[in-house]
């Protein structure tokens, strides 16, 4: 125990429901359009109002076109998700940020950027990459519709107490090898169900080196391992980041606030229920080639073989291949790719868009490629103006949209045709999780800017 997870829900138990879960107090709800509209439906029904609207912040993400976003959605069905949140948070009086609101994006960048999400927290969301703002030193997780209608009914929430794992990761990580490439690596070797059950505290060196962006991404892929969440515990990286934030406390209240931060984090006699270590000279630049994230490995390594899998194991992998259009043994290298998608709640930050500039600059996109770079919030957009790395971009040949989930999920107008590939920034590679038919291959900024400049899949650090 001591865990910092465990300083965390300590301080939030209302109380512990005998042989049964804790009810725990939540500080931060963020709806979007997705999964809110039944919870508000159920308030309605029994005659309730929000606990506690203040704490409770709405935007739409999912559903947002990232064109013409000052024009009505055509898609029926997205104008409607669209209007029922606007609704909502007007009849139950809620924090609401709409489309073209300054402060809108997609709400798991927006909570961080706006200093909305602060180290200490519980922070809950209709939506499974709510891990993302564990970065901060918070517990964060995804909750279902009628947990969301709990949450807006009482500000509480009852919850099962999860196991605590720590992931280890020690060294300095190589060229052209970033946190998405360290959370594909991690998924690779655990799979996508080697966390299951577990919060996940995120340690070690190569953690601590890690910008305060780099954290979000990594915490935000801790679901694709199975696990309830991720968090790193704050530091004076997390500090420097939340210092002056929209949200974040001000003057006497900051300083109050600082001295309890220093406070979260693991003691020296910390027991955790599972300790994991990996060695980051063992990472490099990492590609999926399945439909599930943790079918990934090196870029320049060849897809495996089925030797010593089982009969099940094997029909499952082969399925796999066999919808993406790829063999066992076979290297992806070269291999010709139709869509770039740098965006999601995954890479959509500014550091992703400077990254992503740093490599195409002074050279030119492939006309074979289609891509969408895709902010995540309307403050990227505005920096990615400040920094000039709009002008970088265009004369590369890219063309920069409007702030949205975009084609991480098939619920916009962003979708993969069938039976194209798209190397893509967001987090996962389902079976038409991008659009019906589409073969989706993850992988960082990097490597998406290195496909597409080339048309094929390349290894970035070639242009490093």
């Amino acid at each position: 125990m001591n865990t910092l997870f465990d300083k965390i829900w300590d301080a939030h138990i209302v109380q512990q429901v005998h042989d049964g879960p804790t009810q725990l107090y939540i500080d931060r709800l963020y709806c979007h359009e997705v999964t809110s509209p039944q919870a508000f439906t159920g308030l309605r029904e029994r005659g309730l109002k929000c606990f506690r609207p203040q704490q409770i912040y709405c935007m739409p993400d999912h559903n947002t076109p990232t064109h013409d976003q000052d024009m009505p959605i055509e898609d029926p069905v997205s104008k409607s998700q669209v209007d029922a949140l606007e609704r909502n948070a007007a009849d139950f009086e809620l924090n609401y940020f709409g489309m073209m609101d300054k402060r809108n994006g997609i709400i798991h960048v927006v909570g961080p950027e706006q200093g909305l999400s602060l180290p200490g927290m519980t922070i809950v969301c209709g939506d499974s990459h709510t891990s993302t703002h564990g970065a901060l030193g918070a517990i964060a997780f995804g909750i279902g519709t009628t947990e969301v209608e709990m949450v807006l009914a009482s500000q509480t929430l009852l919850q099962a107490r999860p196991k605590t794992m720590r992931i280890t990761i020690e060294g300095k990580l190589g060229k052209g090898v970033t946190a998405k490439d360290v959370a594909l690596y991690m998924m690779a070797r655990m799979t996508t169900s080697g966390a299951t059950g577990y919060f996940v505290e995120y340690a070690g060196e190569t953690v601590r080196n890690l910008t305060m962006e780099g954290r979000l991404t990594l915490c935000n892929l801790s679901i694709e391992m199975g696990a309830r969440g991720g968090m790193v515990a704050p530091d004076e990286v997390t500090f420097a980041y939340l210092k002056d934030r929209p949200y974040a406390p001000k003057g006497a209240e900051w300083e109050k606030a600082l001295a309890y931060w220093k406070s979260l984090k693991s003691g020296s006699d910390a027991v955790f229920d599972k300790e994991v270590r990996f060695d980051a000279a063992d990472i490099q630049p990492m590609i999926t080639y399945g439909t599930n994230p943790g079918m990934g490995m090196g870029i320049s390594s060849t897809i495996p073989l089925t030797d010593g899998m089982s009969e099940v194991e094997k029909q499952s992998f082969e399925k796999s291949l066999h919808y993406m259009g790829l063999q066992s043994g076979t290297s992806l290298i070269g291999h010709p790719i139709d869509y770039v998608f740098l965006g999601a709640c995954t890479n959509g930050r500014i550091e992703d868009f400077r990254a992503f500039a740093s490599l195409v600059k002074g050279r030119h996109k492939s006309d074979q490629v289609i891509a969408w770079l895709v902010p995540g919030s309307w403050t990227v957009a505005r920096q990615i103006q400040e920094e000039g790395i709009d002008q970088i971009l265009e004369e590369a040949g890219f063309t920069i949209r409007q702030p949205g989930c975009s084609a991480c999920l098939a619920m916009n107008d962003d979708k993969i045709p069938s039976g194209k590939y798209s190397v893509s920034t967001s987090n996962r590679n389902f079976e038409g999780r991008q659009g019906p038919g589409s073969r989706t291959i993850l992988a960082s900024p990097l490597t998406a800017a290195a496909a597409a400049i080339t048309g094929v899949i390349t290894d970035p650090r070639d242009f490093l």
